[in-house]
């Protein structure tokens, strides 16, 4: 089996679509559900809308990223991780998912006799004397702090630099699941447009005449963390090309794997292509220069043989040649001496 990475080809833009309805539908439909059906209850309210929002994620995420909240969309733009392009698909689906999971509730607790969804509620969110009885600039404030943290939670989470991604869809459901701890007796919880668009239509009344804080503040808290994160601490990866604000350098591997996904989910959350400009990929590092090819050596001739030196002849004396006297001749010879010698 070979070692190498395993690539999927990029989902398309229905199929973001498709993940983005049904995590939507079922966020509103099971946490505003629940808290019907639980009379309220804070506990089961809270675990309901986390518990959804990581399921779903671990579900879908690896198809869009997970929004299902404009805020988080609108974070994300701002934040480097999503095209400006992208952002009104995005927010339109999530909120027609929303009001059909409104709808479906509207129908479903009609169920119960006597049931008024003016007077009983949808699991709206709400303010002031009509509401809770919290005050509105209160209300506002809270929503946009607790909205600002949540989407910080996320930015954090899918950051390229972050070396266990299959973690994050916990990491934000139980982000959400603090949150609505935190907040269930003061609004009823939104930190998500489109979950109080999608009950608050239904449920009418005050419901709908108070809808402008919950669309207001969440969308200023999740455009708040895109700034802010990246200005804080960095990019993990480029800015993807057509997206919002970008503040400082790109931060460079730690190593080898750094920049490159290790699951789809964080890979939907830095999107890009890498043919333009700034994306979602860290730059290929360029290759080292390679060394020119060795030249030829020029083909090489016999030396021409150098002829060993001769020897100078002997020199010769003058005069007539010396004889030695007398010539040796050799013990058989008879030696004739010339008269006067």
């Amino acid at each position: 089996m070979s070692d190498a990475a395993t690539t999927y080809p990029e989902p398309t833009t229905v199929q973001k679509i498709a993940a983005e309805a049904i995590g939507t539908f079922v966020l509103v439909f099971i946490g505003c559900g629940t808290a019907m059906i639980s009379g309220g209850d804070y506990v089961a309210t809270g675990l309901a809308f986390g518990l959804t929002v990581l399921v779903m994620a671990y579900a879908v995420g690896r198809v869009s990223g997970g929004h299902f909240n404009p805020a988080v969309t609108v974070g994300a733009a701002l934040g480097g991780r999503l095209p400006w392009i992208h952002t009104p698909i995005y927010i339109g689906t999530q909120l027609v998912a929303a009001i059909s999971a409104g709808l479906s509730l509207f129908v479903l607790l009609h169920g119960f006799e006597g049931y008024d969804s003016g007077t009983d509620g949808i699991g709206q969110n709400s303010f002031g004397d009509e509401g809770s009885g919290y005050a509105w600039w209160a209300a506002f404030l809270l929503e946009a702090l607790l909205t600002m943290i949540f989407v910080l939670v996320i930015l954090a989470v899918t950051d390229a630099r972050n070396e266990h991604p299959a973690l994050a869809p916990l990491t934000i459901g139980l982000a959400l699941t603090m949150i609505h701890f935190a907040s269930i007796g003061a609004t009823g919880t939104s930190v998500n447009p489109a979950r109080s668009i999608g009950v608050g239509l239904f449920a009418g009344g005050d419901a709908i005449i108070q809808l402008w804080l919950f669309i207001l503040a969440p969308t200023i808290g999740g455009a708040a963390a895109g700034v802010i994160y990246p200005l804080v601490f960095g990019h993990g990866q480029p800015p993807v090309a057509g997206s919002g604000l970008s503040f400082g350098q790109a931060v460079p591997p730690a190593t080898a794997t750094y920049g490159v996904p290790s699951d789809q989910y964080q890979q939907q959350w830095n999107q890009g292509d890498p043919q333009q400009g700034p994306t979602g990929q860290w730059p290929q590092q360029q290759p080292p220069p390679q060394a020119p090819p060795p030249q030829a050596a020029p083909p090489q001739t016999e030396p021409t043989p150098t002829p060993p030196p001769t020897e100078p002849p002997p020199a010769t004396p003058s005069g007539p040649p010396q004889q030695s006297w007398p010539p040796d001749d050799g013990p058989e010879r008879t030696v004739i001496r010339p008269p006067g010698q």
